[in-house]
């Protein structure tokens, strides 16, 4: 590991016992910056609910760090919009915001047109497929954003027990064994091409805060290559010293199937090679086989390469801001 990074884990990782909330909020208080925190939602009903709850109870209600919760409905078919809205969220339909760009599926496109959704100086995502959620999410990955005046981005990091589709846990060998794609590729990826970044524990987790003026002059790929994205953007941008990681325990929600992670993977290698050589651009593809009857049956995928550019270029964003 760079001696860089050395330093950096030391003066750069907190726990979030490290800043209490009633000093989040005398931070807060003496700032003036407000705090939006966006759910993006693709047929979350089983749990969007319980998130929403426990954030505006515990940081809306009970203390004032939180100025609005935003959920973000990818086009649900279940009853995420009415459980989220029910909770107490702002639901805003993907489609909804900047109609005149077409929408496309994925998740880094939900979170970059979410910026034109909410209001916040500082805007926290948080997945919206947790479970036993706890607010110490939200307020400890805001708090240095409010208490450390060249910190512009903080990523949580916790432990991911493995778990079975059901929820239950996959047994104690399987401790700790959650994000295989960031192991078998956000990190050797990260460690080869940008060894700085090294230091972070969960550089894929979809758990951060930054502050808009930062997020704003981000490009958003639109898949799920958008957190390691933001990642790389952002070291060239503001410099290693103003990124951060916050420990906020145990992480558990639902795993996907190895398929599904291999499409996730691809996308995440595609976003790294474009930021690697900016070169001809080509629509990569992933076929993957499925047993189907006696012969196994190829299904082809095609890869993530679109991304959006920093909303500071989008005319709509910019006359809010005059406004």
């Amino acid at each position: 590991m760079l001696e860089e990074v050395e330093r950096w884990l030391a003066d750069r990782s907190w726990s979030v016992a490290d800043r209490p909330l009633h000093r989040v909020l005398a931070a807060k208080r003496a700032t003036g910056r407000t705090v939006s925190v966006v759910l993006p939602a693709l047929n979350e009903e089983a749990t969007v609910g319980e998130i929403v709850s426990a954030i505006r109870n515990d940081l809306v209600l009970r203390a004032p760090l939180v100025d609005e919760i935003v959920v973000v409905d990818s086009g649900s078919t279940d009853r995420t919009a009415e459980r989220a809205a029910a909770a107490g969220a702002t639901v805003v339909p993907r489609d909804a915001i900047l109609p005149r760009v077409p929408a496309v599926p994925g998740k880094g496109e939900v979170l970059w047109r979410s910026l034109l959704a909410t209001r916040g100086d500082i805007v926290c995502f948080v997945d919206a497929d947790l479970r036993e959620f706890s607010s110490d999410f939200v307020s400890g990955i805001v708090g240095p954003l409010l208490t450390e005046p060249d910190v512009h981005l903080v990523k949580a990091m916790y432990d991911r027990p493995l778990t079975l589709p059901d929820g239950r846990a996959a047994g104690p060998a399987a401790t700790g064994q959650g994000g295989r794609v960031t192991e078998l590729v956000a990190r050797p990826l990260l460690n080869m091409h940008w060894p700085r970044l090294a230091g972070f524990v969960q550089p894929l987790g979809g758990e951060y805060a930054a502050r808009r003026t930062l997020l704003e002059r981000l490009p958003f790929p639109v898949g799920y290559g958008v957190e390691l994205g933001m990642l790389v953007d952002a070291l060239h941008l503001v410099g290693l010293d103003a990124l951060a990681q916050v420990d906020v325990g145990v992480r558990k929600h639902r795993h996907q199937d190895d398929q599904a992670l291999g499409r996730m993977a691809a996308a995440i290698y595609r976003t790294a090679q474009l930021r690697l050589a900016r070169g001809h651009l080509i629509r990569p593809s992933l076929t993957q086989f499925e047993r189907t009857g006696g012969t196994f049956a190829p299904r082809t995928f095609s890869v993530d390469t679109e991304e959006r550019p920093p909303m500071t270029e989008i005319a709509e964003y910019r006359a809010r801001r005059v406004a």
